[in-house]
C-alpha cells in the first residue's frame, strides 16, 4: 500500500492535484498541493470532502494545538503514536478538558494523518482518557421559562421561543431558512442538523403571526439587497452551481440575517450571513441574570426543558426522540430522571419525621437493654 503511494505521489517542484485509488480499499483519496503549508493542506482536504466551516476552524486548531504542544520541532509525519498519546494524554491529565474535547481532538489529529498525510492510523492510539462522569441535563420549570422570557425582547425574544417552543439546538434556529417554516401543516424542516440530519418539528402557533410580520422585514430587507446588486445568499453543497437563481429567492435567505453584508471567508464573494450566535447567548445570559434564577442556564436549556416538559405532558418517548432528532432512545430516557412528575408528591423522609413529634410517641420507645 505505502509502495503504491509513493508511486502515485506528486513531485516537491509540482502543484498537480493528484486522486490516488487504493484497489483494496475502493475509496479515493485526494492528495492535496505538496507546496502549500500544512494546514492549508488540511483546509484543502476538507473542503474537497465537503466539511463545514466550523468544521474547518476547529479541526486546524486542534491540528495547531498539537503542532505547538510539540514545540513544532518536528513535522507531524515525523511523529507518531508516542507523540499522539502524550498531546491527547496530556489534555486528560493536565487541561482536564471533557470526555468530548479529548474524542474532538483526536478527531481532528487523526484526520490529518489518515487524509491528508496518508500515513493510516488506527486503534492503536491509546491515551489516558478524560473521565465522563453521567450529568443530568439542566431544566427550567416553565415558570422559570416564562420569567426568562419576559426580560427578552426583540429578534433575541423570538428565537429563544423557537428554542423552546420547538427544541431546537443553538446552530440549528440561527441557520433557519425562510423555507423552513411551514406555516399550514404547522411543522418546522430542520435541514443539516446534528450530523447532518434532517427532521420535523413543532411550528408553535402562538408563533405564526410574530413570524409572519418578522419574514415581511426579511423580505423588505431582501429587495434592498437585490436592488444594490447584492441579495445572494449561500447555498450547501452543489446547489449554488445546480439552481443559479436559488441564491437569490427570499424563499432561501435566511430567517435571522445579520445587519451588515460580509465576505465569504472561502469564496470571497460578499452576502449577507446569518446572524452571529453570540447576541443570542449574551442575550440568555442578561435574561437569567435579572431573574437570579439559581441555574446554570443557558441556550441548550430551551432545548432540555422542550423535551422534560412534553414527557410531563404525556407524550410518548418515541415521539420525543423524533422531534429532538435523538438517534438512539436512550439520549431521550435521560429526561424522565428530571422530569416533575415523578417527584412532585414523594416526601422527603426527613420532612416526615420534622412533621411528627415523635418524643411523645410511646409506640416507638424501644425496652431498655439489659
Amino acid at each position: 500500500k505505502n509502495q503504491l503511494m509513493k508511486s502515485n505521489m506528486p513531485s516537491r517542484n509540482s502543484a498537480q492535484r493528484v486522486i490516488v485509488t487504493f484497489p483494496m480499499q475502493n475509496k479515493k483519496n485526494f492528495l492535496p498541493n505538496p507546496n502549500a503549508r500544512l494546514l492549508d493542506q488540511v483546509r484543502e482536504v476538507l473542503r474537497y470532502h465537503h466539511y463545514a466551516y466550523r468544521t474547518e476552524k476547529t479541526y486546524c486548531d486542534w491540528i495547531a494545538r498539537y503542532l505547538r504542544f510539540h514545540g513544532s520541532r518536528k513535522h507531524p509525519r515525523d511523529m507518531g503514536k508516542t507523540e499522539i498519546e502524550a498531546f491527547l494524554s496530556d489534555l486528560a491529565t493536565h487541561a482536564q478538558v471533557a470526555a468530548s474535547t479529548q474524542r474532538q481532538a483526536m478527531t481532528a489529529i487523526l484526520f490529518l494523518y489518515n487524509h491528508v498525510l496518508h500515513l493510516p492510523v488506527g486503534d492503536w492510539v491509546a491515551p489516558i482518557k478524560s473521565s465522563r462522569l453521567p450529568k443530568l441535563p439542566v431544566v427550567m420549570t416553565q415558570q422559570e421559562v416564562a420569567r426568562v422570557l419576559a426580560e427578552m425582547a426583540g429578534n433575541q425574544l423570538l428565537m429563544a421561543r423557537l428554542l423552546y417552543g420547538c427544541g431546537l439546538r443553538l446552530m440549528e434556529c440561527i441557520r433557519l431558512r425562510v423555507k423552513a417554516l411551514d406555516f399550514e401543516a404547522g411543522k418546522i424542516y430542520v435541514r443539516d442538523g446534528k450530523g447532518g440530519k434532517d427532521r420535523v418539528t413543532l411550528f408553535p402557533a402562538a408563533l405564526h403571526s410574530e413570524l409572519r410580520l418578522h419574514i415581511c422585514k426579511v423580505r423588505e430587507l431582501h429587495k434592498r439587497d437585490l436592488a444594490e446588486g447584492h441579495g445572494e445568499v449561500y447555498l450547501p453543497g452543489a446547489l449554488g452551481r445546480k439552481s443559479t437563481g436559488a441564491a437569490r429567492e427570499l424563499a432561501w435567505q435566511y430567517l435571522f440575517p445579520a445587519k451588515k453584508l460580509s465576505l465569504d471567508p472561502r469564496t470571497g464573494v460578499k452576502r449577507r450571513h446569518h446572524v452571529l450566535e453570540s447576541g443570542l447567548q449574551k442575550a440568555v445570559r442578561r435574561a437569567v441574570n435579572k431573574t437570579a434564577i439559581p441555574k446554570q442556564i443557558s441556550c441548550h436549556t430551551f432545548r432540555h426543558s422542550f423535551a422534560t416538559h412534553l414527557l410531563e405532558n404525556g407524550v410518548n418517548i418515541r415521539v420525543v426522540q423524533e422531534l429532538m432528532g435523538d438517534t438512539n432512545v436512550k439520549a431521550t430516557e435521560i429526561y424522565t430522571h428530571v422530569m416533575e412528575k415523578n417527584l412532585d408528591q414523594v416526601r422527603s423522609p426527613l420532612d416526615v419525621i420534622m412533621a411528627r413529634d415523635f418524643t411523645h410517641d410511646h409506640s416507638m420507645v424501644w425496652p431498655a437493654a439489659h
